[in-house]
Protein backbone atom coordinates (compact mmCIF):
# COMPACT_ATOMS: atom_id res chain seq x y z
CA UNK A 1 0.00 0.00 0.00
CA UNK A 2 1.34 3.97 -0.65
CA UNK A 3 1.84 5.38 2.72
CA UNK A 4 -0.99 7.43 4.11
CA UNK A 5 -1.25 10.88 2.79
CA UNK A 6 -4.77 12.20 3.10
CA UNK A 7 -6.62 13.55 6.33
CA UNK A 8 -8.91 11.34 7.55
CA UNK A 9 -12.38 13.04 8.86
CA UNK A 10 -14.34 11.62 11.76
CA UNK A 11 -18.16 12.35 10.76
CA UNK A 12 -21.00 12.28 13.31
CA UNK A 13 -24.08 10.14 12.42
CA UNK A 14 -26.33 12.93 12.70
CA UNK A 15 -27.71 15.05 9.23
CA UNK A 16 -24.81 17.03 8.85
CA UNK A 17 -22.39 13.88 9.20
CA UNK A 18 -24.53 11.74 6.64
CA UNK A 19 -24.75 14.69 3.96
CA UNK A 20 -20.92 15.32 4.37
CA UNK A 21 -20.42 11.17 3.37
CA UNK A 22 -22.95 11.07 1.03
CA UNK A 23 -21.41 14.07 -0.68
CA UNK A 24 -17.54 13.14 -0.71
CA UNK A 25 -18.95 9.36 -2.18
CA UNK A 26 -20.33 11.91 -4.68
CA UNK A 27 -16.92 13.16 -5.68
CA UNK A 28 -15.58 9.60 -5.72
CA UNK A 29 -13.67 9.31 -2.47
CA UNK A 30 -13.69 6.87 -0.17
CA UNK A 31 -15.94 6.81 3.21
CA UNK A 32 -15.98 3.74 6.08
CA UNK A 33 -19.49 3.23 6.80
CA UNK A 34 -21.45 1.33 9.60
CA UNK A 35 -23.14 -1.82 8.80
CA UNK A 36 -25.03 -3.93 11.57
CA UNK A 37 -21.82 -6.69 10.29
CA UNK A 38 -18.79 -4.63 10.53
CA UNK A 39 -17.47 -1.31 9.17
CA UNK A 40 -17.07 -0.92 5.28
CA UNK A 41 -14.98 1.05 2.95
CA UNK A 42 -17.80 2.39 0.63
CA UNK A 43 -16.98 3.87 -2.74
CA UNK A 44 -19.31 4.43 -5.86
CA UNK A 45 -19.86 1.14 -7.47
CA UNK A 46 -20.30 3.38 -10.60
CA UNK A 47 -17.27 4.43 -10.45
CA UNK A 48 -13.95 2.74 -12.07
CA UNK A 49 -11.77 5.31 -10.24
CA UNK A 50 -13.26 4.97 -6.88
CA UNK A 51 -13.53 1.23 -7.19
CA UNK A 52 -9.75 1.51 -7.92
CA UNK A 53 -9.09 3.02 -4.76
CA UNK A 54 -10.56 0.66 -2.52
CA UNK A 55 -8.23 -2.01 -3.94
CA UNK A 56 -5.48 0.54 -3.08
CA UNK A 57 -6.48 1.80 0.37
CA UNK A 58 -6.96 -2.20 1.20
CA UNK A 59 -4.13 -3.60 -0.71
CA UNK A 60 -6.86 -5.99 -1.86
CA UNK A 61 -5.83 -8.74 -4.65
CA UNK A 62 -7.99 -8.12 -8.06
CA UNK A 63 -8.86 -10.92 -8.40
CA UNK A 64 -11.48 -10.99 -5.10
CA UNK A 65 -15.06 -9.19 -5.61
CA UNK A 66 -16.76 -6.51 -3.44
CA UNK A 67 -20.09 -6.87 -2.22
CA UNK A 68 -22.30 -4.11 -3.33
CA UNK A 69 -24.34 -2.35 -1.06
CA UNK A 70 -28.26 -0.71 -1.76
CA UNK A 71 -30.78 0.79 0.09
CA UNK A 72 -34.25 -1.54 -1.50
CA UNK A 73 -34.47 -5.40 -3.17
CA UNK A 74 -35.98 -3.32 -5.77
CA UNK A 75 -32.90 -1.41 -6.33
CA UNK A 76 -30.77 -4.63 -5.86
CA UNK A 77 -32.97 -6.11 -9.04
CA UNK A 78 -31.47 -3.12 -11.27
CA UNK A 79 -28.09 -4.47 -10.96
CA UNK A 80 -28.75 -8.45 -10.31
CA UNK A 81 -30.91 -11.01 -11.88
CA UNK A 82 -32.46 -12.32 -8.56
CA UNK A 83 -34.47 -15.98 -9.32
CA UNK A 84 -37.10 -17.22 -7.14
CA UNK A 85 -35.17 -18.55 -4.48
CA UNK A 86 -32.72 -15.31 -3.92
CA UNK A 87 -35.70 -13.22 -4.34
CA UNK A 88 -37.78 -15.53 -1.16
CA UNK A 89 -34.33 -15.36 0.86
CA UNK A 90 -33.87 -11.30 0.57
CA UNK A 91 -37.84 -11.16 1.47
CA UNK A 92 -37.23 -12.92 4.54
CA UNK A 93 -33.33 -11.48 5.49
CA UNK A 94 -33.18 -8.38 3.80
CA UNK A 95 -32.06 -5.94 5.03
CA UNK A 96 -30.12 -7.69 7.47
CA UNK A 97 -26.41 -9.60 7.23
CA UNK A 98 -27.27 -11.91 3.61
CA UNK A 99 -25.16 -11.35 1.06
CA UNK A 100 -26.70 -12.72 -2.18
CA UNK A 101 -24.28 -13.64 -5.32
CA UNK A 102 -26.38 -13.48 -8.51
CA UNK A 103 -26.22 -13.12 -12.37
CA UNK A 104 -25.14 -9.54 -13.52
CA UNK A 105 -28.41 -7.44 -15.25
CA UNK A 106 -27.25 -6.24 -18.62
CA UNK A 107 -26.90 -2.90 -18.89
CA UNK A 108 -26.04 -2.80 -14.94
CA UNK A 109 -23.06 0.28 -15.26
CA UNK A 110 -21.21 -1.07 -12.30
CA UNK A 111 -17.50 -1.22 -12.57
CA UNK A 112 -15.98 -4.30 -13.44
CA UNK A 113 -13.32 -4.40 -11.03
CA UNK A 114 -16.58 -4.92 -8.82
CA UNK A 115 -17.32 -8.36 -9.81
CA UNK A 116 -13.46 -8.88 -10.75
CA UNK A 117 -14.47 -10.17 -13.91
CA UNK A 118 -17.17 -12.60 -12.87
CA UNK A 119 -20.39 -12.75 -14.06
CA UNK A 120 -22.13 -12.32 -10.89
CA UNK A 121 -22.38 -10.23 -8.97
CA UNK A 122 -22.92 -10.08 -4.57
CA UNK A 123 -25.31 -7.67 -3.14
CA UNK A 124 -27.00 -6.85 0.02
CA UNK A 125 -29.81 -4.66 1.69
CA UNK A 126 -27.92 -3.76 5.35
CA UNK A 127 -29.53 -2.70 8.00
CA UNK A 128 -27.84 -0.52 10.11
CA UNK A 129 -30.11 2.65 10.02
CA UNK A 130 -26.66 5.00 9.76
CA UNK A 131 -25.60 2.82 6.29
CA UNK A 132 -29.65 2.77 5.21
CA UNK A 133 -29.34 6.56 5.59
CA UNK A 134 -26.50 7.19 3.84
CA UNK A 135 -27.33 4.82 1.13
CA UNK A 136 -30.67 7.11 0.51
CA UNK A 137 -28.99 10.11 0.33
CA UNK A 138 -26.17 8.88 -1.89
CA UNK A 139 -29.07 7.89 -4.62
CA UNK A 140 -26.38 4.59 -5.73
CA UNK A 141 -25.02 1.75 -5.47
CA UNK A 142 -21.50 1.77 -3.37
CA UNK A 143 -18.95 -1.21 -3.10
CA UNK A 144 -17.95 -2.03 0.38
CA UNK A 145 -15.58 -4.72 1.34
CA UNK A 146 -14.63 -4.16 5.09
CA UNK A 147 -12.78 -1.50 5.75
CA UNK A 148 -9.29 -3.13 7.16
CA UNK A 149 -6.03 -4.11 5.59
CA UNK A 150 -6.48 -6.72 3.47
CA UNK A 151 -6.45 -10.31 5.37
CA UNK A 152 -6.14 -8.20 8.72
CA UNK A 153 -8.99 -8.52 11.63
CA UNK A 154 -12.41 -7.09 10.18
CA UNK A 155 -13.21 -3.46 12.01
CA UNK A 156 -15.98 -3.23 14.24
CA UNK A 157 -15.87 0.11 15.70
CA UNK A 158 -14.49 3.40 14.10
CA UNK A 159 -10.89 3.03 16.38
CA UNK A 160 -10.28 -0.29 14.35
CA UNK A 161 -10.93 1.27 11.57
CA UNK A 162 -8.82 4.25 12.09
CA UNK A 163 -5.78 2.03 13.13
CA UNK A 164 -5.67 -0.07 10.06
CA UNK A 165 -6.49 2.81 7.15
CA UNK A 166 -6.31 6.14 8.55
CA UNK A 167 -4.70 8.55 6.25
CA UNK A 168 -5.62 6.22 3.25
CA UNK A 169 -9.13 7.34 3.00
CA UNK A 170 -11.62 10.42 3.08
CA UNK A 171 -13.55 9.57 6.58
CA UNK A 172 -15.18 7.27 8.86
CA UNK A 173 -18.77 7.92 9.72
CA UNK A 174 -18.83 6.88 13.08
CA UNK A 175 -22.19 4.58 14.18
CA UNK A 176 -20.59 3.12 17.31
CA UNK A 177 -19.92 -0.70 17.50
CA UNK A 178 -21.44 -3.07 14.79
CA UNK A 179 -24.15 -5.48 16.43
CA UNK A 180 -23.70 -8.33 14.63
CA UNK A 181 -19.94 -8.32 14.38
CA UNK A 182 -19.65 -10.68 11.90
CA UNK A 183 -19.65 -10.30 7.76
CA UNK A 184 -22.61 -10.97 6.30
CA UNK A 185 -23.42 -14.99 5.40
CA UNK A 186 -23.15 -15.21 1.34
CA UNK A 187 -25.34 -17.45 -0.56
CA UNK A 188 -24.97 -18.32 -4.23
CA UNK A 189 -27.20 -20.84 -6.20
CA UNK A 190 -27.01 -24.42 -7.96
CA UNK A 191 -30.10 -25.01 -10.27
CA UNK A 192 -32.17 -22.96 -7.54
CA UNK A 193 -31.11 -24.60 -4.38
CA UNK A 194 -28.66 -22.61 -1.79
CA UNK A 195 -24.90 -22.59 -1.48
CA UNK A 196 -23.14 -21.12 1.17
CA UNK A 197 -19.97 -19.18 0.18
CA UNK A 198 -19.12 -17.80 3.11
CA UNK A 199 -20.38 -18.76 6.83
CA UNK A 200 -22.39 -15.40 8.54
CA UNK A 201 -25.17 -13.18 10.59
CA UNK A 202 -27.61 -15.48 9.27
CA UNK A 203 -27.11 -19.23 10.31
CA UNK A 204 -27.52 -21.60 7.86
CA UNK A 205 -30.07 -23.43 10.06
CA UNK A 206 -32.18 -20.23 9.07
CA UNK A 207 -31.28 -20.37 5.59
CA UNK A 208 -32.53 -23.91 5.79
CA UNK A 209 -35.40 -22.75 7.53
CA UNK A 210 -36.50 -20.34 5.02
CA UNK A 211 -35.88 -22.09 1.83
CA UNK A 212 -36.95 -25.80 2.59
CA UNK A 213 -33.57 -27.06 1.44
CA UNK A 214 -30.11 -27.41 3.82
CA UNK A 215 -27.89 -25.33 1.98
CA UNK A 216 -24.91 -26.66 0.68
CA UNK A 217 -21.09 -25.56 1.14
CA UNK A 218 -19.14 -24.44 -1.92
CA UNK A 219 -16.43 -26.30 -2.99
CA UNK A 220 -12.79 -24.75 -1.86
CA UNK A 221 -10.97 -23.37 -5.33
CA UNK A 222 -11.59 -20.70 -7.35
CA UNK A 223 -13.07 -17.42 -5.45
CA UNK A 224 -16.76 -16.79 -6.22
CA UNK A 225 -17.25 -14.47 -3.88
CA UNK A 226 -15.66 -12.34 -1.53
CA UNK A 227 -14.57 -13.71 1.69
CA UNK A 228 -13.26 -16.88 0.44
CA UNK A 229 -9.84 -16.36 1.02
CA UNK A 230 -7.81 -19.33 3.08
CA UNK A 231 -6.27 -16.21 4.96
CA UNK A 232 -7.50 -13.99 6.26
CA UNK A 233 -9.59 -11.93 9.52
CA UNK A 234 -6.19 -12.45 10.35
CA UNK A 235 -4.34 -11.25 13.60
CA UNK A 236 -0.53 -10.37 13.32
CA UNK A 237 0.29 -12.98 15.73
CA UNK A 238 -0.09 -16.90 15.33
CA UNK A 239 -3.69 -18.21 16.14
CA UNK A 240 -3.88 -21.59 17.95
CA UNK A 241 -7.74 -22.92 17.65
CA UNK A 242 -9.45 -25.33 20.10
CA UNK A 243 -7.01 -24.49 23.27
CA UNK A 244 -8.40 -25.63 26.19
CA UNK A 245 -5.95 -24.18 28.50
CA UNK A 246 -2.95 -21.47 27.29
CA UNK A 247 0.67 -22.34 26.47
CA UNK A 248 3.29 -19.80 28.90
CA UNK A 249 3.56 -17.44 25.87
CA UNK A 250 -0.37 -17.37 25.30
CA UNK A 251 -3.14 -14.88 25.77
CA UNK A 252 -6.07 -17.03 26.25
CA UNK A 253 -9.70 -16.42 24.65
CA UNK A 254 -12.35 -17.99 26.39
CA UNK A 255 -16.32 -19.13 25.37
CA UNK A 256 -18.62 -20.02 28.20
CA UNK A 257 -18.17 -20.74 31.99
CA UNK A 258 -15.73 -23.37 31.60
CA UNK A 259 -12.88 -20.59 30.58
CA UNK A 260 -13.46 -18.91 34.09
CA UNK A 261 -9.18 -18.15 33.54
CA UNK A 262 -9.04 -16.70 30.69
CA UNK A 263 -7.63 -13.20 29.88
CA UNK A 264 -10.54 -12.32 27.58
CA UNK A 265 -13.64 -14.05 26.29
CA UNK A 266 -15.93 -14.54 23.79
CA UNK A 267 -18.95 -14.66 26.05
CA UNK A 268 -18.44 -15.97 29.65
CA UNK A 269 -22.27 -17.14 29.29
CA UNK A 270 -21.27 -19.46 26.52
CA UNK A 271 -23.70 -17.47 24.46
CA UNK A 272 -22.97 -17.20 20.34
CA UNK A 273 -24.56 -13.64 19.85
CA UNK A 274 -22.66 -12.42 22.58
CA UNK A 275 -19.70 -14.48 21.03
CA UNK A 276 -20.30 -13.16 17.48
CA UNK A 277 -20.83 -9.59 18.51
CA UNK A 278 -17.32 -9.37 20.30
CA UNK A 279 -15.12 -12.03 18.28
CA UNK A 280 -13.12 -9.04 15.98
CA UNK A 281 -13.32 -6.34 18.98
CA UNK A 282 -11.45 -9.20 21.24
CA UNK A 283 -9.28 -10.43 18.29
CA UNK A 284 -7.65 -6.76 18.00
CA UNK A 285 -7.34 -6.27 21.91
CA UNK A 286 -5.46 -9.78 22.00
CA UNK A 287 -3.24 -9.08 19.30
CA UNK A 288 -1.97 -5.81 21.06
CA UNK A 289 -1.06 -7.89 23.47
CA UNK A 290 1.82 -8.92 21.07
CA UNK A 291 1.45 -12.09 22.46
CA UNK A 292 0.34 -15.72 20.52
CA UNK A 293 -3.22 -16.27 20.63
CA UNK A 294 -5.05 -19.36 21.58
CA UNK A 295 -8.83 -19.54 21.25
CA UNK A 296 -11.23 -22.16 23.16
CA UNK A 297 -13.67 -23.86 21.70
CA UNK A 298 -17.11 -23.03 19.80
CA UNK A 299 -19.76 -24.66 19.14
CA UNK A 300 -20.46 -24.82 15.44
CA UNK A 301 -24.15 -24.32 15.14
CA UNK A 302 -26.07 -21.18 15.03
CA UNK A 303 -23.57 -18.49 14.42
CA UNK A 304 -20.89 -20.56 15.68
CA UNK A 305 -20.35 -21.57 12.06
CA UNK A 306 -19.64 -17.85 11.02
CA UNK A 307 -17.65 -17.55 14.27
CA UNK A 308 -15.49 -20.87 13.81
CA UNK A 309 -15.58 -19.91 9.53
CA UNK A 310 -13.79 -16.44 10.89
CA UNK A 311 -11.51 -18.23 13.52
CA UNK A 312 -10.20 -21.15 10.75
CA UNK A 313 -8.83 -18.20 8.46
CA UNK A 314 -7.72 -16.22 10.94
CA UNK A 315 -5.29 -19.24 12.14
CA UNK A 316 -4.69 -20.81 8.52
CA UNK A 317 -1.09 -20.69 7.26
CA UNK A 318 -0.49 -16.64 5.79
CA UNK A 319 -0.16 -16.07 2.74
CA UNK A 320 1.93 -12.75 3.09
Amino acid sequence: MNEPDQKTEMLGQDAAGIARAAHLLAAGQLVAMPTETVYGLAGDARSDAAVAAIFAAKGRPSFNPLIVHVASLAEAARYAVLPDAALGLARAFWPGPLTLVAPLRAGHGLAPAVTAGLETVAIRVPAHPVARALLEQFGGPVAAPSANPSGRISPTAPAHVLAGLKGRIAAVLDGGACAVGVESTIIGFDQGQPVILREGGISREAIAAQSGASPTHAPQGAITAPGQLASHYAPRAAVRLDATAPEPDEIWIGFGPDCATAEMTLSPTGDLGEAAARLFAVLHDADATGRAIAVAPVPDHGLGGAINDRLRRAAAPRTS
